[in-house]
Parts: structure tokens; C-alpha cells; sequence
């Protein structure tokens, strides 16, 4: 064929979920998609474009309206060369075959086939007619059963009957479908035509690289969350005679504390909007029972994310053990080994202590004003927990369908959602990492450069890396 780039037509009859499969494919959320059949009607094309090039073009064809009129004419034309084409050349000026013609116009300038069907619901003799005239046109073709529900009675029905039809048979839920998915099923489609292959090898290759390029935005992004959380301050000069009454004092310090943590809150909120856009979502919804629908310094995610308690002593051990050994190199090693000791000592205490406040507060007085100030975070907890939350938030926006805005979340027969792990995500990790993760975390306090970061860098990107394979376990509901 003489395109130079992979062109894909998206048929299937109105409201076989033709539009959210293009949604997913290209994920393009803002594709307009309405539950309502035939919405559709014309061909709209959607290219993925990357790096200032389009690598595949997907086609998003109005569904199937006449498809006996079709292939009456395939059939009483068999001996013609290229049917596709000649259908639209003979029918492309008249206005009974309109409807019929924008959707053969794709094949007939030569792009593959892609149909979509809902392998829900039982063959009828409609369904029958659309494959046989679309293996009539002799294109390279697919056919993917979006079964979008847990019924699945009439599934190998289906396989049998497009098995006959098509070079290739794939099942696609276009709500669930993950990038792993999505290549799976693009590497399949090299097997429809063996043309194809070197354009479509080019293409996933171009995905595979994106990937692995946003993969690495991602881990900046929560890197940079991690050095402006753990190092952010909150300070407030007030004058020396409103604060001479403890209840002046308290209500400064309310505010100052207010202050502190909206700035932490808004940090998080920065961070996945960059998580978002580097997944190109738009279309955005948490359920109300998400952890990540919680508030940020709760006790519901405190509790749900982060290290246990026996982790977190032994993380606290290790990254006091190594203060110490600073305080034996500044002594020459006059000390023999009390400053390791000691600060190995003191950092288990503050391991153990969940409950300790989130940061200190300072005040420093001058003879007209108090300067407060609050921060950094002291919480030797809360770096876990605020790591946790936002790997929990890049593998939801990694895994969530760009077609997913068509779902019917209160169908009780739905395909339920993917899940991951109950607890944090660094909980899972070796106690080496967890201890590179929190002298990083230490050095982050003091808006130190940390010689830890690209160990912390390494780390995350392992994390991310398996969420978007579906290699970590799963439990908790995205």
C-alpha cells in the first residue's frame, strides 16, 4: 500500500464503543463520546503525533447503516479489483449512498480495518453481514471484542464467527485498557498484513520511547514534589504587642499552621497536575472512596500509605547511624564510635513515634516582633506517605483509559477495576532503598543536594516502570 504510515478505520456498527476504542488508541480523552447510537457520522481522523511526527492514523468511521445495500453491491461486483473503491467512485455522488460512502472512503483509499463489536451481546444476522462485506474488501483487518461487561455467554460465539473473517482476534475493554495493552495490541496488528510490518515495528517503537520519555517527566516531577514538601516553610511576623494574651499566640499559631499545610496540599495539587498532563488526561475523576480522594495530612491516609511502624524504626536506625558517622569523621574518630551510637539510637526513637507532630514550630523574638516559623517537615513519616500518594496517582493516571469517559460507573456488571497494592509502594521495596530513600528525604529538609537523588531516581522509575507493566500486586482500587 502506498501509505507511508499505519491508517487505521474503526468500524462496527452505532454504539459498539467505536469512538472510546480511538480515545484509548490515541489517547485523546477529549474525543467526544456519547452512550447514545450513532453520534457518529462521519469519519473523523485522529493521527498520534510524536515528537513533531505522525507515526499512525486512526480512523473514526460512522457506523454501519446499510450494510445489506453494501454488500448486495459487493456481491453482484465480486470480479472487481479493489470493491472499496469502487463502491465510493460509483455511489460517491449519490446522495442515498451518502452515509454509506463516508464510511467506505477510509478503505477505499487503502487504510486498514479495525471492527469494533460488543461481545456482550448476542450475534444477530446484522452483525453477520458487516463481516462479510468487510472481508470482501480484502483489506488487512482486525476485528476486537470490546466486551465492556462481565458477561461473556456469547464471546466464543463471536471468536468463531470473526475467526472466519479476519486475520487477527482480539479481546479490548477500551474503558480498562492500560498502555500495555495498547501495545499488545498494536504489535497483533503486524500480524494482519506482513506489509505492514516494517510501519507498524516503526510506530510502536515511537510509543515505546514516549513512554519510557514521560515515564522519566513523571519521576522529575516527583522528585521536585519531594525537595520543595520536605524543604517548605510557612513564617509570619507579627508585631510583639498582638501576641502579649495566649489567645493572641494561639490564634497565630492556628494560622501559621493553616498556612503550612495548604502549602503542602498545594504542592500535591502542582505535582499531578504535572502527572496529568504528562499522561495527557483531561477528563478526570476520582471515586469519593480513593485514597487519593482524601485529604493529604489525614489519619485515613496516614494510616493507609507509607512504612509500618517496624520499617520505619529500622530506616530511622539506619539514616541516624549514618549522621553519626558525620560526627565521627568531624572528630578525627576521637569519639570511637559514640556519635554513631547516638544517633542511631535517636533515630529509631523517632522512628517509633507515629504520632509526632508533622513539623516544629519556631518562634524568634525581637524587640517589636515575633518572627513564626514552621517547617521544614520533621515527620519522619511523612515523606513515605507523601511519596506513596503521588506513585499511587501516576499509576492511576499510567493505567486509566482515555476512553474510560463513556464507562457507566453504577453498572453492577461492568469489568471492575484494575487494583494495587493496600499499603505504600515503598513499603515493598528492600531496606537498602528505603534507606537511599530517606537520606534523600533528610537532605531534602535541609535543601541540601542530596548525593542520593539519582539512587532515589532509580528507584522510583523501577516503581513506575512496574506499575505501567502491571507487575506490582494488586489490591486497592485506582
Amino acid at each position: 500500500m502506498a501509505a507511508k504510515i499505519p491508517r487505521l478505520a474503526i468500524m462496527g456498527h452505532p454504539n459498539a464503543g467505536k469512538s472510546s476504542v480511538v480515545a484509548t488508541l490515541t489517547e485523546n480523552d477529549c474525543i467526544a463520546i456519547d452512550k447514545r447510537a450513532g453520534t457518529t457520522t462521519k469519519s473523523d481522523v485522529y493521527p498520534v503525533v510524536i515528537d513533531s511526527r505522525t507515526v499512525i492514523e486512526f480512523i473514526d468511521t460512522p457506523g454501519f447503516q446499510n450494510p445489506n445495500a453494501i454488500l448486495e453491491w459487493f456481491q453482484s461486483h465480486e470480479d472487481t479489483p479493489d470493491l472499496a473503491h469502487a463502491f465510493v467512485e460509483t455511489h460517491r455522488n449519490d446522495p442515498l449512498y451518502a452515509h454509506d460512502v463516508a464510511l467506505m472512503e477510509p478503505v477505499a483509499e487503502g487504510a486498514g480495518i479495525i471492527l469494533v463489536v460488543d461481545g456482550s451481546k448476542r450475534i444477530k444476522e446484522k452483525d453477520r453481514v458487516e463481516i462479510e462485506l468487510l472481508r470482501l474488501t480484502g483489506r488487512p483487518r482486525m476485528a476486537i471484542l470490546n466486551n465492556l461487561s462481565k458477561q461473556d455467554r456469547y464471546m466464543n460465539q463471536w471468536r468463531d464467527a470473526l475467526s472466519k473473517a479476519f486475520n487477527s482476534v482480539r479481546d479490548f475493554n477500551a474503558h480498562r485498557a492500560t498502555y500495555d495493552e495498547r501495545i499488545r495490541l498494536l504489535n497483533a496488528l503486524k500480524s494482519i498484513d506482513q506489509r505492514w510490518e516494517p510501519m507498524l515495528e516503526e510506530a510502536i517503537d515511537a510509543f515505546a520511547h514516549d513512554w519510557e520519555r514521560r515515564t522519566d517527566h513523571a519521576v522529575d516531577s516527583i522528585l521536585d514534589l519531594l525537595k520543595q514538601a520536605l524543604s517548605y516553610k510557612a513564617s509570619k511576623t507579627v508585631k510583639s504587642s498582638k501576641v502579649i494574651f495566649q489567645s493572641g499566640r494561639d490564634r497565630i499559631k492556628a494560622e501559621i499552621t493553616a498556612e503550612f499545610e495548604d502549602g503542602l496540599r498545594q504542592l500535591e495539587v502542582v505535582a499531578q497536575e504535572h502527572i496529568r498532563a504528562h499522561f495527557r488526561h483531561n477528563v478526570w475523576h476520582l471515586p469519593p472512596d480513593s485514597v487519593l480522594s482524601q485529604d493529604l495530612l489525614s489519619e485515613d491516609v496516614g494510616q493507609a500509605l507509607g512504612l509500618s511502624r517496624r520499617q520505619l524504626a529500622m530506616v530511622g536506625m539506619a539514616a541516624g547511624a549514618a549522621s553519626g558517622v558525620t560526627i565521627d569523621l568531624a572528630t578525627a574518630g576521637h569519639s570511637l564510635g559514640t556519635g554513631a551510637l547516638l544517633g542511631a539510637a535517636a533515630g529509631g526513637v523517632l522512628g517509633m513515634m507515629g504520632g509526632k507532630a508533622l513539623a516544629k514550630l519556631n518562634i524568634e523574638r525581637a524587640p517589636n516582633t515575633h518572627v513564626y516559623t514552621i517547617g521544614p517537615v520533621s515527620n519522619p513519616r511523612f515523606p513515605f506517605v507523601l511519596l506513596d500518594r503521588i506513585v499511587l496517582y501516576s499509576a492511576r493516571a499510567m493505567n486509566w483509559a482515555h476512553g474510560r469517559q463513556a464507562a457507566d460507573e453504577n453498572d453492577p456488571n461492568r469489568v471492575p477495576d484494575r487494583e494495587i497494592r493496600p499499603k505504600g509502594f515503598t513499603e515493598a521495596l528492600d531496606s537498602q532503598d528505603q534507606r537511599e530513600l530517606a537520606r534523600f528525604f533528610s537532605d531534602a529538609r535541609r535543601g541540601k543536594e542530596s548525593e542520593h537523588e539519582e539512587a532515589c531516581r532509580d528507584i522510583l522509575k523501577s516503581l513506575l516502570r512496574g506499575v505501567s507493566l502491571n507487575e506490582i500486586d494488586s489490591r486497592r482500587e485506582l
